[in-house]
């Protein structure tokens, strides 16, 4: 862990500073919104902004690299994020908003390929997964810490956008001034979606449909808080609440995955997450029981995207593990472009508990799923299962891929240590 901190912590600095910056502006626009007078579907279409310019940036950014190097396209990428975080209260209607949202998916996208392969490229064989480790981590102290910043002016003025633009600014000069060399860069053609869904009909349908619920809790969560008539610090603590959950429970969940049904653990993890959301739909007006809510669905739905990784990578050979990543991303990013459309709609016509329906529906649906596909081949057995790598639903296909890298390197030791024993 020493190791990897002491080779990569400019780079995890400013991964964590970046997220800082984007866990903020994803907040404070759902509370600015509403003080704007933006009805629920315009804030919807904003936040789903976001995911259009992530899907489309995760196939563009590695072709952007190849023709001008990770430095050029890190730097300009992350000064357009700066720049389009400070004009968002210069321009406040909805159109400009959803451009800004979309230009700022995209260039996260291609921030991430470009920092996942330089940690990729500064760990080695021994370290990997604590490197993959560490960088999720980082991510959500980043995602959580953004929280508490809200809470230092007033959501109705300039300055909490001009602090992640500052963060942001900062962010990328630890990294271009320390991170060297860059990484020699390589992609694979991913695999098409039939052929996924083929292999793996759980884990096409199940990243479908936790698209939509990362989506719910990283684009609308901060709506719902305003819609609700939470005050700031509610909405804060509210929002941090589902990546505290996802922190806490990710390595248990793993652990458990490596030594059962995965189908089975997808259905229990699912169902348990529809449990939350029932409870914030029917409960959600007492404030600690909606902090209850948000626990268990962010705990519990954030490591199923990894879990559904795992389980798809056990019926795939290990040639075509990178060729999946891809798809699984890109089937992840469909459902998150329409998963807060969904959910403002909805909102629009039930009100605020919309959103708590709306997880609690795509978690019930792919726990039924689970269940179904339980009755329609074997599991395999836990010596041909790959090993589960915790990774966040924001990765790019990069960080999948290392994931999967991590996985297939620990199932060899197993097998060798299982040999010599």
């Amino acid at each position: 862990m020493f190791s990897v901190l002491s080779s990569a912590w400019a780079l995890l600095l400013g991964m964590m500073l970046l997220q800082v910056g984007n866990g903020m502006q994803g907040t404070l626009l759902g509370v600015r919104g509403q003080m704007e007078g933006f009805s629920t579907l315009e804030m919807s279409l904003v936040m789903s902004g976001y995911f259009l310019g992530f899907l489309f940036g995760s196939r563009m950014a590695p072709e952007m690299i190849r023709r001008v190097g990770h430095v050029r396209v890190f730097a300009a990428l992350a000064s357009m994020i700066s720049a389009v975080m400070i004009l968002y209260p210069a321009f406040a209607n909805p159109w400009a908003w959803g451009v800004g949202r979309v230009l700022i998916g995209f260039c996260f996208s291609g921030v991430y390929v470009t920092a996942e392969s330089w940690l990729n490229n500064a760990a080695t064989n021994d370290n990997r997964g604590k490197a993959l480790s560490l960088y999720m981590i980082v991510q959500m102290v980043g995602i959580v810490s953004a929280q508490a910043l809200m809470l230092t002016a007033d959501p109705g003025g300039f300055v909490l956008f001009i602090i992640p633009s500052v963060l942001i600014s900062l962010s990328f000069a630890p990294i271009l001034l320390s991170i060297s060399p860059t990484p020699a860069f390589d992609t694979t053609k991913p695999m098409t979606l039939r052929e996924i869904m083929k292999i793996s009909p759980l884990g096409c349908v199940g990243m479908f449909l936790l698209g939509g619920v990362f989506a719910a809790q990283f684009g609308m969560a901060a709506v719902y808080g305003a819609e609700a008539g939470l005050t700031v610090g509610q909405i804060s603590t509210f929002v941090a609440t589902f990546y505290v959950g996802a922190m806490l429970v990710q390595y248990p969940l793993g652990w458990l995955s490596d030594r059962m049904d995965r189908r089975l653990l997808i259905l229990i993890a699912a169902a348990i997450s529809a449990l939350g959301a029932v409870i914030g739909m029917a409960l959600g007006g007492v404030f600690w029981l909606l902090l209850v809510a948000a626990f268990l669905v962010g705990g519990m739905s954030n490591p199923l995207y990894s879990l559904l990784i795992a389980y798809t990578n056990d019926f795939l050979g290990s040639d075509d593990m990178a060729a999946a990543a891809g798809g699984m991303v890109f089937i992840n990013g469909l459902g998150a472009v329409f998963g807060p459309i969904i959910t403002g709609w909805i909102m629009g016509v039930v009100g605020p508990s919309g959103y708590f329906l709306h997880i609690a529906t795509l978690c019930t649906l792919m726990a039924a799923y689970a269940a179904y596909r339980m009755t329609q081949r074997a599991a395999p057995s836990a010596e041909e299962t790959e090993r589960y790598t915790a990774v966040m639903p924001n990765a790019s296909p990069m960080a999948v891929t290392y994931a999967q890298e991590v996985a297939m390197e620990a199932a060899e030791e197993n097998a060798e240590d299982g040999q010599a024993a």
